[in-house]
């Protein structure tokens, strides 16, 4: 690694000889290669643009110069060449590195990424915030062409095309969102050409003739509107009002280099459009893109990754698979993610009655919504943290006419390492809002088969399926078709506590039940297979029976189960002992190991013996 070793910042990039560059961007892919295979993240998106990323470095000064990713997926080069390759060490754990854009974590990330479409409408803000205050500085946007496809993205541009701020756009086409690019943008974008030369008569144009002959400047910006409509079809980023130059090839730095200056020169909204490959450099990747977007531990060598379990988005997949054999109406809908939401079975399946909409979650919920008006049974798998983008489709276009949409929402509760942009500790406070939704909080591989078939072919109106990332835990019963289940009422007889959770919290719930009726503390663990609408009598029946009520969840605290639920009690006139909630708070959650954000919640089974403890203290204090 003798050039990467070397790169301390951007200026030391700004510094190497173009010779040196080539030799550089092999270097980072290598680096990239092994310091994913050993902790997991985004792999194919991050091989794509190491030249890119290069050639930005070295014409913009991004201390300054405001570098605004979408999403932030390809954001790995740009960290190694701002000084923190020693991040990489422990990368995406917690109290380590992000693997977005973070600007608590270095002046040159600007603003922080990680859902897809805003890119634009944030540097827009940027560049009109630097004229309104009279400053000095560059705006660049990166979007990919699967955040293009977002509603987002277009009226971001639509808006910054006809500002006429200084903004540079660069769309990253790869050909692929996450999965493959779909819809007629994704066909647009393959067929669009520029020659180069249009782009070398432009500059020669512009500083050979035009200062000399300004009297003749309308009659040439005619022959150079002739020339370009001969050399290029018309496109929809002219329209929008961009400069648009393009495609150029994401390996050429010398063309990619060019091009950014010339971008940067014109100070007004330009859009470069360049072609990269996912995955680029890397074999495996470049042959499976899809499978190398976000990767868990792999081999370097080979690609092949760590032996894993099955998990609840693979369960889901299969399940919904069979379900569509027994009723011709079910249909899949994904928003640009059919291997993250464990799709691709049933599109192999039932090819027809498969929709991948693109990166466009509002659009699959209100298509979901006319499905279900015209006799259709769809079920839109989406995670947590994306399906907040539809909120008001989920009230104005399903709750109001209580069509039957099923929502499968994936990666509930801590993801992890993806932090606090994928963080699912939003959908319990959001959903309960929404007018006759009905959510599902499935602990174990079993209950969610049962679930799911429940809320697909029997439930009507609107119904969620909540499920966590990855693998179920000890918990591996079936459901019993109950709101609510009274799982331990053992151990000493009199007072004690009743402990509610829902979800993989079951497991630490009986992991710390154990330990407590161990030491004779009497424990009766009410797990919640609806969290909406909250059946509250089991919970309150309990409570009234061992005077004290901790309840325990992975949501943030407003709008959570545990509120809802000691507001029951309240209303209820019970007169509780002790009453406790431990959730995941009002902050936001940061990025790490999903067992070790837990413990530092207090949610693992340990803190919650503690606080039962410390619950049952202040009582003998009282």
């Amino acid at each position: 690694m003798g050039l990467l070793e070397n790169i301390h910042d951007p200026w030391d990039v700004k510094a190497l000889p173009e010779q040196s560059l080539a030799p550089l961007c092999r270097e980072i892919r290598e680096f990239l290669v092994q310091a994913v295979s050993r902790e997991g993240g985004h792999l194919a998106s991050n091989l794509g643009d190491v030249e890119l990323t290069v050639a930005l470095h070295r014409v913009y000064d991004t201390s300054r110069d405001r570098l605004v990713f979408d999403v932030g997926h390809q954001c790995y080069t740009h960290k190694l060449l701002t000084g923190r390759m020693a991040g990489f060490e422990n990368f995406r754990e917690l109290g380590g590195m992000s693997g977005f854009p973070k600007p608590r974590e270095s002046v040159h990330d600007a603003f922080i990424a990680g859902h897809a479409s805003n890119s634009v409408s944030v540097a827009l803000g940027m560049a009109r915030a630097r004229t309104a205050m009279g400053a000095d500085y560059n705006v660049v946007a990166i979007i990919g062409d699967g955040a293009l496809n977002g509603g987002m993205a277009f009226e971001g541009l639509s808006d910054a095309g006809k500002s006429g701020e200084p903004l540079v756009v660069i769309l990253n086409d790869n050909g692929m969102s996450i999965n493959e690019g779909v819809g007629g943008l994704a066909e647009m974008l393959s067929t669009m050409r520029t020659r180069v030369e249009y782009i070398s008569f432009k500059k020669w144009y512009r500083k050979a003739i035009l200062p000399h002959i300004r009297y003749v400047s309308r009659l040439l910006r005619r022959a150079k509107r002739w020339l370009k409509e001969r050399i290029i079809p018309e496109n929809m980023f002219d329209d929008f009002g961009f400069e648009y130059i393009g495609p150029i090839d994401g390996y050429d730095l010398h063309k990619l280099e060019s091009a950014l200056r010339w971008a940067k020169e014109q100070r007004k909204p330009v859009l470069v459009h360049v072609n990269t490959v996912k995955g680029k450099g890397y074999g495996p990747a470049e042959k499976a893109p899809d499978a190398f977007h976000g990767v868990g531990t792999f081999d370097p060598v080979t690609g092949v990754p760590a032996c894993t379990g099955e998990d609840f988005s693979a369960v889901f997949g299969k399940a919904l698979t069979e379900l569509a054999r027994e009723d011709k109406t079910v249909t899949a809908i994904t928003a640009a993610m059919k291997e993250g939401t464990g799709l691709i079975g049933f599109q192999k399946a039932w090819p027809k009655r498969f929709f991948d909409v693109g990166i466009a979650e509002e659009h699959a919920a209100a298509m979901a919504a006319g499905m279900a008006a015209q006799g259709l049974k769809p079920v839109f798998a989406v995670y947590s943290t994306f399906l907040q983008r539809s909120y008001d489709m989920l009230i104005h276009d399903v709750a109001l006419m209580g069509l039957h949409v099923v929502f499968a929402v994936d990666r509930a509760g801590i993801v992890g390492r993806d932090g606090e942009t994928h963080q699912g500790t939003f959908d319990v406070a959001y959903l309960s809002t929404v007018p006759g939704m009905k959510v599902y909080a499935p602990a174990s591989f079993a209950e969610l088969r049962s679930m799911l078939r429940k809320a697909v072919l029997e439930d009507t109106g609107p119904v969620a399926v909540r499920y966590p990332r990855g693998g179920e835990g000890a918990w591996k019963k079936d459901w019993d078709g109950a709101a609510c289940t009274v799982l331990s009422g053992g151990g000493a007889s009199g007072p004690g506590v009743t402990l509610a959770v829902y979800g993989t919290m079951t497991d630490e719930a009986m992991a710390a039940c154990r330990t407590l009726e161990a030491e004779g503390v009497r424990v009766q663990v009410v797990k919640l297979n609806v969290v909406c609408p909250l059946d509250t009598a089991a919970v309150l029946d309990s409570a009234r029976e061992t005077g004290a009520l901790l309840v325990a969840e992975e949501a943030c605290a407003a709008g959570s189960v545990g509120e809802r639920l000691l507001a029951a009690a309240e209303e209820a006139g019970i007169a509780l002992r002790a009453a406790r909630r431990i959730d995941l708070g009002s902050g936001v959650l940061e990025h790490g190991d999903p067992a070790r954000l837990r413990e530092k919640k207090g949610l693992d089974a340990g803190s919650i013996v503690k606080t039962v403890r410390e619950m049952l203290h202040a009582e003998d204090q009282a």
